[in-house]
């Protein structure tokens, strides 16, 4: 009986530890086409997210990875202009997803965001379409609505189910093996519409290199990796926030300060999703809340070049906060 193709790979991840190896950028590129064009066993695909789980993913294995899930998606024709891409997968625990509000305040700097995540499983976690819901903002069930959106509104958020219901299945099984996989880490790079300023946020500080390099290998131009509060991209303003940058390819790091100096914002004890509205009006203040916005908006300003300095983005996201218009966003 002739082996399965697919087998070559799981060979090499599971050798043990002296012939075991990492796949090359081609090698996993080659696998993860197979895996989403459903030519591999259930016992294969089991396998394989396993072992790569143990070693956890190279580089090069991630941007082989997320080469094949781009090559998968049915893009629109007609793309929009999107300046910066903004994933969404993680979920919020401690405190509401204050960054949704980030992202609508450089809109208002006519920066056209598009934003991806997942529809939460977790019923201790907040997930992103919840929060946009409540806002009264509506959620794309396709890339060319999420298109259109663009254009009108400059921002658009839609979840992995609708526009690869592949990745989606590959991510659920999560809750059968027990275990994160590399579908977690390339979703946040798959880049659909091809921005040439993308943000990440990660809760394990050792993928911060792991995202940028892997984006440097995809010829990603610009791009900012943070340890983001509860793993989404939103700056905690009571700590230091290290970003691990890329610039026209060169990869770099800077570190922003604490916002709150010796103070530390105890959990949000009711994860009232209709707050995020009454601070955008003005109607209800929050003083973390503000801060973790006006803080994320700052990082996206220096990425976009809007800003020469830390201090200068700091500056001008808290001006931008204090002329945000108001009856634009939300509008429920």
């Amino acid at each position: 009986m002739d082996q399965h193709p697919f087998a070559q790979y799981i060979r090499s991840l599971g050798r043990g530890k002296k012939g075991s190896r990492d796949l090359t950028e081609e090698e996993a590129y080659d696998a993860f086409k197979m895996i989403l064009a459903d030519e591999v066993e259930p016992e294969q695909l089991g396998a394989f997210l396993m072992l790569m789980r143990v070693k956890e993913e190279t580089p090069g294995e991630l941007a082989g990875f997320v080469r094949a899930a781009r090559n998968s998606l049915r893009m629109p024709t007609n793309l929009p202009q999107v300046h910066l891409d903004w994933s969404s997968y993680a979920g919020k625990r401690r405190h509401l997803p204050w960054f949704i509000l980030s992202a609508l305040l450089l809109t208002e700097d006519d920066v056209n965001v598009f934003m991806h995540g997942i529809t939460g499983r977790k019923d201790n976690r907040v997930y992103t379409p919840s929060a946009i819901s409540s806002l009264g903002i509506p959620i794309s069930t396709s890339l060319e609505q999420a298109a259109r959106l663009i254009e009108q509104n400059g921002f658009a958020y839609i979840s992995l189910e609708n526009f690869s219901p592949k990745l989606t299945s590959l991510i659920a099984l999560r809750e059968i093996l027990g275990l994160r996989s590399p579908v977690h880490s390339l979703s946040r790079l798959l880049n659909p519409f091809n921005a040439p300023y993308a943000m990440q946020g990660i809760f394990h500080p050792g993928y911060k290199a792991i995202h940028r390099d892997a984006a440097v290998l995809l010829k990603q131009p610009h791009l900012t990796v943070i340890k983001g509060e509860g793993g989404e991209i939103e700056r905690n303003p009571d700590v230091p926030c290290e970003a691990y940058t890329v610039h026209h390819g060169e990869p770099s790091s800077e570190t922003w300060p604490a916002m709150f100096a010796g103070k530390r914002h105890l959990k949000d004890p009711t994860m009232d999703l209709h707050r995020l509205a009454a601070v955008w009006r003005g109607e209800a203040d929050d003083e973390y809340g503000i801060a973790a916005v006006t803080g994320t908006a700052a990082i996206a300003l220096k990425l976009l070049g809007r800003a020469d300095s830390l201090k200068e983005a700091e500056t001008r996201a808290q001006q931008m906060w204090q002329s945000r218009a108001t009856h634009k966003y939300p509008v429920s």
